[in-house]
């Protein structure tokens, strides 16, 4: 017998498995299409090590490129078992620069019965370019993509991308170089970064944070300052606030840091490289902050599959409606909140900025996402679904602020003191933002029903002494009640206006 494609995936979607060569990792993903927002299916790594030694033999050694593919027979098994329709392959530093390099790509594709393609310098760095904007709305800085081979570098403006260029300065070949001094791995990174002129234009503007050894190093600095959200994308550090972690990092007193146990010990023997090139960065940059990125050069082969179109998409706005067709009641409800909101925060006076609008969309696409649960934990599992979620386009802040107003709409507006910790993550005024947000939703969700039709009928109306009328269709009188006119009175406590429920002609 023969069974439906399960109801927690996507219809008309075909997987893609894409596999990454580097010079410290191999790593196979599985897609679950070629998408704006795209969704993992399967995700794999081994720590193979092709570059380690490369840089004093110039040769890949046996023992690496066994263990690399050994890992290519097994990604190539679960590719097919995942159900791939294609396998697409890229190969970095350590594939180019080895001497033994193209005999090692020859038994690979023979491994694999697929091409593989061995990035240029310039090749990875625009690839790296196009993680970032994949992952980040109009983004504006310069990307880093730190792997254990090289360092390339490259100007990101919105979709615009700048001459990239690489540097040898990844983890295993810093290590090498320096004969595991760090201090003497200081000088070579200082020094070739000195070279790095492109750096000159990024002052002030953020430093994108890509590669495995930074992410750890993220994660070791979200452990020791108790962060709470562990989502590694857009996660923020300021470069002034970071330079004392940074600098023991650097030192190599990393086993005895708190929170160290965040971090694998296969990774461990790397950070402080990570930090080392990372400190003489931003040292040369002056970057107004840096943000690290869970997007890299996988992430932007994959988009550049996608149409120009396509590539246009806002990728919050394309995950968050995913999420809605996956887990709400009415997607086409979800959409008639985001446009009614709009109109709703207009009339009561509140400005919205580009971002807030965005943030403001996609939480109204995911404010019907828990309602299979039990009524007194909607509010907690969909706090929990969109903070964790996997969504690019957005930052911590606004993750927060999409976050609070679902809970909100389901526990009622509560106090600061009551809310969940991850409200410490939101600017003042995104908390005001949510906090009306999840106000308006639960007065409408009492008028809809959680259904289409309605919501675009609802209007306001000013009163003469200033106040607003929430204006029901009169062939939907039926539906104006004590209750929904007790939650409006909440939203006018809230707004300080005076507002109340009225049927129109």
């Amino acid at each position: 017998m023969s069974l439906p494609l399960a109801q927690g995936r996507l219809k008309g979607r075909q997987p893609i498995a894409v596999i990454d060569i580097g010079s410290n990792s191999v790593r196979l993903v599985v897609y679950e299409g070629v998408v704006r927002s795209p969704t993992v299916l399967f995700n794999e790594k081994i720590l193979s090590g092709l570059g380690k030694g490369l840089a004093k033999t110039g040769r890949l050694n046996d023992k690496s490129v066994d263990s690399a593919l050994r890992a290519l027979r097994r990604f190539r098994a679960l590719a097919e078992q995942a159900g791939a329709t294609s396998i697409h392959a890229i190969a970095t530093a350590a594939a180019r620069e080895a001497e033994n390099g193209p005999a090692f790509i020859a038994e690979a594709e023979a491994v694999l019965g697929e091409h593989i393609q061995v990035l240029s310098g310039k090749e990875e760095a625009y690839y790296s370019a196009l993680g970032i904007i994949s992952g980040f709305h109009n983004p504006d800085g310069i990307a880093g993509d730190l792997g254990g081979g090289s360092l390339e570098l490259v100007d990101v403006r919105g979709h615009t991308i700048g001459d990239g260029i690489t540097l040898p300065l990844g983890g295993l070949r810093l290590q090498d170089l320096s004969n595991g001094k760090l201090a003497e791995a200081a000088k070579i990174a200082r020094a070739e970064l000195d070279r790095a002129k492109l750096l000159n234009e990024g002052e002030g503007r953020i430093f994108y944070a890509v590669g495995g050894t930074w992410r750890n190093l993220a994660k070791l600095h979200m452990s020791v300052n108790n962060y709470p959200l562990h989502i590694m994308h857009a996660y923020e550090m300021d470069p002034k606030e970071a330079q004392n972690f940074l600098q023991r990092v650097a030192k190599g007193d990393v086993d005895h840091m708190p929170g160290i146990e965040a971090v694998s010990k296969n990774r461990r023997q790397l950070l402080s490289y990570g930090a080392i090139v990372l400190l003489e960065t931003i040292s040369r940059m002056k970057p107004g902050k840096i943000v690290f990125s869970a997007l890299g050069v996988r992430e932007g082969y994959l988009y550049s599959l996608l149409s120009k179109q396509e590539q246009r998409v806002d990728p919050l706005l394309a995950a968050a409606e995913e999420t809605a067709i996956l887990r709400a009641r009415s997607p086409r409800h979800a959409h008639e909140l985001a446009d009614w909101t709009e109109k709703a925060f207009a009339a009561l006076g509140f400005d919205e900025t580009e971002d807030e609008a965005r943030y403001r969309r996609a939480a109204c696409l995911l404010a019907d996402i828990s309602w299979r649960a039990h009524p007194d934990y909607r509010g907690s599992q969909a706090l929990n679904l969109i903070a964790h979620g996997s969504f690019g386009g957005i930052d911590h802040p606004g993750r927060s602020y999409m976050a609070l107003a679902n809970y909100f709409r389901h526990e009622g507006v509560v106090d600061d003191a009551v809310a969940p910790e991850i409200l410490r993550l939101a600017t003042p005024r995104l908390r005001e933002r949510a906090k009306l947000l999840g106000a308006l939703l639960r007065v409408v969700y009492l008028l809809s029903a959680s259904m289409p039709g309605v919501i675009p009928h609802l209007t306001w109306r000013a009163m003469e002494n200033g106040g607003l009328e929430l204006v029901v269709p009169k062939n939907h009188a039926d539906l104006v009640a004590e209750r929904p006119e007790a939650r409006l009175q909440h939203l006018a406590k809230l707004v300080g206006k005076e507002l109340h429920l009225a049927v129109g002609e």
